[in-house]
């Protein structure tokens, strides 16, 4: 039911308030669970995600994201191929059984192979009859290629095993009796092959130990990790989006600066007729008349923020915007718990994460804290004087940004630039910027500061008197007057200046 958003909330963010400490009730930190709904079908055990944006979540973050317990966005700054390649080689990565694992034909040369496995960052390869036969003819794994580059230019059918030598089990395997027969015989990869001799999928020591050591990492019924992908409103959007489901995405997000936009509604409704019950997020929002307009359009959650982010200019430049803590509440005080809501820029220390939950998102969207990470896309720049390391970070509407998503390198010729006019309308470059550029500090992988993250959102629901987040969240979120202290300014100094 709709309620009015508290006074405490006008005008306020994250660094104006306080959560009171209750009586402890943990007996370890580590016990507290921190489960939360990204959307209406998908539960992630880490509320935190990482941002649609290309200096933040491409392949390499997504992955990591999904095996903490999150997920990642992979951004729509590059051709529809290359988004859909990175989601197919988020869900090939990871699952109990790889459905559609890659495959050469056996006349193809150890070069051609030792690249091929190179280029996709993996061990082995299946070996087929002909060329898209998918008649299983051997394995080709690490040990059997040959470690001197005199045999490069010989058929890998000279090295595979072959298979009259490997063991294979049929289609519909339980994991558990696969796990026997792969320990029985001593392999770390088992083929599934049908009546025909085609290859049905393979399963691999190494996904389903992972499976096992990371219990809470966010996977789908078939045990893949999982991925989300951003596309657009407008264009190719259509076209983009259904390739990416056919890819295994398991959530699109349509992203765009201004959701609550007739534009962004006949998106939706686009993509509803096209695509049904697809999982769906929308955004972004900032009032409770844009969470209200996006969860009537039956999204499945609502991204929340208009201007928060440290690369993004748009209350600079236009005075558009709500600050960040008042639009969760807001959207929330609108909506409830019908839609989940993720909290969308805005966020310099881990306790923003906790106050934008506690007050009503459901998870939390970070970019610029991940964006210095060996996992973000990007170079790593030294500069020369300080020798301090650091990457580039930008907002999406960055003219850096703009520019690149506009123009393509051809693969064919690198040294020519095509206009990909599907993605971005040559125009876009005369609008004038509401993102920027920044340098943030290299801070190595994107693991230490999910665990830092991690550690710290336990801590907080200990101090707040709690078992889980769910539980911190409900109370807080349904009276924050008696929970949250708002600071004076002399408060805000004793509390965060340092």
């Amino acid at each position: 039911m709709t309620r009015e958003i508290e006074k405490i909330f006008i005008g306020r963010t994250y660094d104006d308030f306080l959560v009171r400490p209750e009586l402890g009730v943990v007996s370890s930190r580590r016990d507290v669970a921190l489960a939360a709904p990204l959307s209406r079908h998908l539960l992630v055990d880490f509320p935190v995600v990482s941002a649609n944006m290309d200096s933040v979540t491409e392949m390499q973050m997504a992955k990591m994201m999904a095996l903490e317990g999150g997920i990642g966005f992979i951004h729509r700054g590059m051709s529809i191929a290359e988004q859909v390649d990175m989601v197919k080689r988020v869900k090939r990565s990871q699952g109990y059984v790889v459905e559609q694992p890659l495959s050469l034909p056996r006349d193809v040369t150890i070069r051609e192979a030792m690249e091929f496995i190179r280029q996709h960052h993996i061990t082995g390869i299946l070996i087929e009859e002909g060329r898209s036969s998918r008649v299983l003819a051997g394995l080709l794994s690490n040990r059997d290629i040959p470690w001197t580059d005199d045999h490069l230019d010989h058929r890998v059918d000279r090295f595979m095993t072959p298979r009259g030598r490997l063991v294979t089990a049929r289609p519909g395997i339980a994991v558990e009796e696969a796990e026997r027969v792969m320990f029985e015989h001593r392999i770390e990869k088992l083929p599934l092959v049908d009546d025909a001799g085609r290859i049905a999928g393979l399963i691999t020591k190494k996904d389903i130990l992972l499976s096992r050591q990371l219990p809470g990492s966010s996977r789908d019924a078939k045990g893949r990790l999982l991925v989300g992908a951003a596309i657009g409103a407008r264009g190719d959007f259509l076209e983009r989006a259904a390739e990416l489901v056919a890819a295994g995405a398991d959530v699109i997000l349509i992203d765009i600066a201004h959701g609550h936009s007739r534009i962004m509604k006949e998106a939706v409704l686009a993509f509803r007729r096209q695509l049904g019950a697809t999982e769906l997020i929308a955004g972004n929002a900032g009032t409770a008349a844009g969470a209200r307009f996006l969860a009537d359009l039956g999204v499945d959650a609502i991204k929340i923020g208009i201007g928060p982010g440290r690369g993004c200019r748009t209350r600079l430049e236009t005075a558009a915007g709500v600050p960040q803590l008042q639009a969760v509440r807001e959207a929330w005080c609108e909506v409830g718990d019908t839609v989940p809501l993720i909290a969308d820029g805005g966020v310099k220390n881990d306790k923003d994460i906790f106050l934008a939950i506690a007050c009503g998102a459901a998870t939390v969207m970070l970019g610029s804290m991940l964006s210095g990470t060996d996992e973000a896309p990007g170079h790593v720049i030294e500069d020369p004087a300080t020798r301090e390391k650091r990457k580039i970070y930008r907002g999406m509407t960055s003219p850096q940004a703009v520019f690149e998503t506009l123009y393509d390198e051809d693969a064919g010729q690198p040294d020519r630039w095509q206009p990909n006019l599907g993605q971005l309308d040559p125009a876009a470059l005369a609008i004038p910027a509401e993102g920027q550029e920044v340098q943030i500090p290299y801070q190595g992988s994107v693991l230490s500061i999910l665990h830092r993250i991690r550690g710290h959102l336990r801590s907080a629901v200990s101090y707040s008197g709690g078992r889980t987040l769910a539980e911190v969240r409900a109370r807080i979120a349904a009276d924050p007057a008696r929970y949250l202290i708002p600071l004076s300014a002399a408060a805000r100094g004793e509390s965060y200046e340092r």
